[in-house]
Order: structure tokens, then C-alpha cells, then sequence
């Protein structure tokens, strides 16, 4: 398969002398508006902040989170995370502090209602925000811009609208929303109200995913980065596993894509202190 989509790692990213190790598992990342690079990190609970060159900023969220897992940030600044042990999505201002929780701390909802062990919420350009509730249930749901929860749709299952672990999810230029369906390896999308569009199924264990000039950047476990156009065709795929800088070793767990087109990956379960940059070469 010929491709123009060629990387490279930026060895020893975070961990210059101006950087810091991150102290634990660290499940995914995004950036803010500024290309900050938000970092969840899993034991102990917090988010960290490093600029684009691996510089540490700051830590937050130590007194509030339990287990942040997917993370994600709109055009305010605003971080949305996904706490998975603590069954709610937090909410933070561009000054870290808490803005809102939406669930019960500490508390499933009902059968088939938010929350249990969510994995990702993220906004559509129409004000909606849309939550993955992937470890305890196998579910979609979407809130208005104010919080209120307007409507939810899955089940476990192997056909359409069934999940096995939607793990993460994405808002596309489309409008779409793209469910990664982790045990199932498949990818389905959906309108905004809910309806079944289409599946793709060139893919492995997808984990999460990330945009750059409509292009989607998919994790897969166990070790590469799949790269998709809007009509689902691949256009490009690479990592191995290993070792060494640039490979991974652990499953290709969270990702982000900044400004630039620079790709960040976390692997997760078992690797510390560490997200790997990639430029586009």
C-alpha cells in the first residue's frame, strides 16, 4: 500500500530537562488550543500537562479524579474527562478548576441510564456532547450543551448498534459519530440522533481516535496507528511492536493529534511513564 504518511518518534519526548516523568499509566491525551499536550494518568489520579516540545507545565485534578481514562478538549479550553471508577464525566475551566460533574460520584445509574465506568465524552459542533459508556454497559448517550440527558442507544451484541466495549468515540467533520467497538473490531457510525449508518471493519482492538485535515488517526491494539478518510478507506498504517523508541510495548492505548499533524500515543496496561510523539516526516 503506497502512502505519503510517514512518522517519526522524538525520543526521550517529556523527558528532557525541563520535563518530568509521569508517574504512572497514562491512558490518553489531548491538546488544548495552545498545543498543550493534557495527559491523563491513571495511578495515582491526575492530569498533566506538558507544552509541544515535552516541557511539564503542571498537574491537576488530584483531589477530584479516582480514574480518568479518555480525555477530551473543545475550543473554550474546556477538559472533559471520563472517570471510569467514579461513574461521571468531570469538567474542567482553562484554569483547572472544576466546572461541572454530570453523574453521581461513586454511583452506577440505572440499567441502560449514565453512568457505568464510562470511557470518553466529546461535543459536536450542533452543542451535543456525546459519552461512551463502554465498561459497564454497552452504551451511547447524548447530552445537550447544558448537561441534560436527551437520549441514549446500544446493547451487547455482535450486529448493528450492539457493542462489545465502545471504548472511545469521535465527532467527525461529518457529524457523524464514530463508536470504536473494541472486542467486536469494528468501527460503526452513527447520525446524531442514534441511527446505524455504517460499520468498518479493516481494523483491529480500535482504542481511540484522533483528526488531522479529515483524516482519522485509529490506536489499534496491539501496536499500530491505522489512518482513515472520511469514507472509510484506508490510507495509511503503521508501528510494530517493541522495545525500543517508536515501537510499542503495550497495546496502542490513547492518542491525540495536535495542530501540526504530530501524533501523541499512550500505551496502556502495563507501560508507565510515557507518550510517545511522532512528527510527520
Amino acid at each position: 500500500m503506497a502512502t505519503t504518511y510517514q512518522f517519526e518518534v522524538v525520543e526521550g519526548w517529556g523527558f528532557g530537562s525541563d520535563g518530568k516523568p509521569m508517574g504512572g499509566v497514562v491512558p490518553d491525551a489531548d491538546v488544548d488550543s495552545s498545543d498543550n499536550v493534557f495527559i491523563t494518568r491513571r495511578e495515582p489520579p491526575a492530569i498533566l500537562v506538558y507544552d509541544q516540545d515535552g516541557r511539564y507545565l503542571r498537574t491537576f485534578g488530584e483531589d477530584v479524579l479516582s480514574n480518568p481514562h479518555n480525555i477530551w478538549i473543545d475550543d473554550d479550553d474546556r477538559v472533559f474527562v471520563a472517570d471510569t471508577d467514579d461513574h461521571t464525566i468531570r469538567i474542567f475551566g482553562p484554569d483547572d478548576t472544576l466546572l461541572d460533574t454530570w453523574g453521581t460520584p461513586d454511583q452506577t445509574g440505572e440499567p441502560g441510564q449514565p453512568f457505568n465506568r464510562p470511557t470518553k465524552a466529546m461535543g459536536a459542533p450542533s452543542g451535543h456532547v456525546f459519552v461512551s459508556d463502554g465498561y459497564g454497559q454497552h452504551r451511547i448517550h447524548r447530552y445537550s450543551a447544558a448537561g441534560e440527558h436527551q437520549l441514549s442507544w446500544g446493547e451487547e451484541g455482535t450486529g448493528p448498534s450492539q457493542f462489545a466495549l465502545p471504548h472511545d468515540l469521535w465527532i467527525d467533520p461529518r457529524e457523524r459519530v464514530l463508536v470504536s467497538d473494541r472486542t467486536n473490531h469494528r468501527i460503526q457510525l452513527f447520525d446524531l440522533e442514534g441511527t446505524y449508518l455504517e460499520e468498518w471493519t479493516d481494523i483491529q482492538s480500535p482504542n481511540n481516535f484522533g483528526i488531522y485535515e479529515d483524516i482519522i488517526y485509529v490506536a489499534e491494539a496491539p501496536a499500530r496507528v491505522s489512518m482513515f478518510d472520511l469514507d472509510g478507506n484506508l490510507v495509511g498504517r503503521w508501528g510494530e511492536q517493541g522495545e525500543g523508541p517508536g515501537q510499542f510495548a503495550d497495546p496502542a492505548h490513547g492518542m491525540c493529534v495536535d495542530s501540526h499533524g504530530d501524533v501523541y500515543v499512550g500505551e496502556v496496561p502495563w507501560k508507565p511513564d510515557r507518550i510517545q510523539k511522532f512528527t510527520r516526516v
